[in-house]
């Protein structure tokens, strides 16, 4: 469940620089939302193999 939260903590930490990227063109904060959004993937594909493995291991 600590990997869940971690996840949505990087979600809100990446909310200025969307900000930043969308509303004033901020082409540095596109980049650091860039790195967190793949962030985001890596984080997200270890909780799913998480998942999988501990529903593999209930059967």
């Amino acid at each position: 469940m600590q990997k869940f939260q971690d996840l949505k903590n990087l979600i809100a930490s990446l909310e200025g620089d969307a900000d930043k990227f969308y509303a004033k063109g901020n082409s540095a904060a596109g980049t650091r939302l860039r790195k967190g959004m793949q962030d985001l993937k890596n984080m997200a594909q270890q909780i799913r193999a998480e998942v999988q493995d501990l529903k593999n291991k209930a059967s």
